[in-house]
């Protein structure tokens, strides 16, 4: 029986893979795709991580790799189906083979919510972003829009007008569900123009974001568009393991999740900021939180 399983290798996973390679660990990290990064590896732009004055995605994602087998962190490339309570700790079942192990941190993180239109798979990551304040600072002084209706939707519109020339904010309903004052800051905002009651319905360029076409036939010049409709948190396997919420594994900055032995790093958490940083920072607590408790039993 292992020490520590790391379940995902995004920035938070490789965060935890490097601490517990500090910490002299007995553990392994399962990924289920072939390349470690997680949603950083769609990214195709990066200039706010620390050190890095501008990357990819792809690059980061290798020099966090890199760094953890370095330290002699074993990967496996293998799909987790199951979990289970054992005795001492817990049976991951995977699609190759089955591990065991006193604690597991979850680093599975979670998806941003895809629209579903026309040209937003195809113009990903060349104007089509899902994350504002990680690609706005790439549209300054041009204009973009925002599809969402929510907290982040209008804190994104609210970020973006500091930096864009002009913000298009697309709602489906008549009234948003995002926080009383986040919406009156929203409409007192000279640079933000609110579409009620629409959709976007297809995103129109060639190599690169151009125009907007909405459901009531309007097309909107913009260079970017942010889509804020929510993330699905990779958390089905710990359904009914630990308590959640809206999907997201409730833990804080330690990690510690309500089933003893098992921890939360990154996006799948609770948590107001969903960034590289954070993740990275998610697994350097949650194997610190992991350390507390097998002490407990040593």
């Amino acid at each position: 029986m292992k020490d520590l399983i790391i379940a995902g290798s995004g920035p938070a996973g490789m965060s935890a893979a490097v601490y517990a390679s500090n910490a002299m660990l007995d553990f392994v990290v399962i990924e289920k795709f072939p390349m470690s990064g997680g949603q950083m590896l769609n990214t195709y732009d990066i200039n706010n991580y620390l050190g890095f004055n501008e990357t990819d995605g792809f690059t980061l994602g290798q020099t966090f790799r890199k760094h953890a087998e370095s330290k002699g962190a074993e990967f496996v490339n293998d799909e987790i189906v199951e979990i289970n309570k054992i005795d001492g700790g817990y049976s991951v079942k995977c699609s190759k083979a089955e591990y065991e192990a006193k604690t597991v941190i979850f680093a599975t993180g979670a998806n941003p919510k895809k629209l579903g239109v026309k040209g937003e798979l195809e113009l990903a990551g060349r104007g089509v972003s899902y994350c504002a304040t990680c690609d706005g600072n790439f549209f300054r002084q041009k204009p973009t829009a925002v599809v969402g209706g929510g907290d982040v939707a209008l804190e994104d519109a609210l970020y973006l007008a500091n930096i864009c020339s002009e913000v298009y904010l697309i709602h489906r309903r008549d009234e948003f569900r995002g926080a009383k004052y986040l919406q009156d800051k929203v409409k007192n905002n000279d640079k933000i123009k609110i579409f009620y009651n629409n959709e976007l319905e297809e995103i129109i360029g060639d190599n690169k974001v151009e125009k907007l076409k909405l459901k009531n036939g309007e097309k909107l010049d913009v260079d970017g568009v942010f889509i804020a409709v929510g993330l699905e948190p990779n958390s089905k396997l710990l359904d009914g393991i630990v308590e959640m919420e809206n999907g997201f594994i409730k833990a804080d900055e330690s990690g510690i999740t309500s089933a003893e032995g098992i921890f939360a790093a990154g996006d799948i958490r609770t948590k107001r900021l969903r960034q590289i940083s954070t993740a990275v920072s998610d697994g350097a607590n949650a194997v610190h939180s992991v350390e507390e408790y097998l002490n407990k039993f040593s």
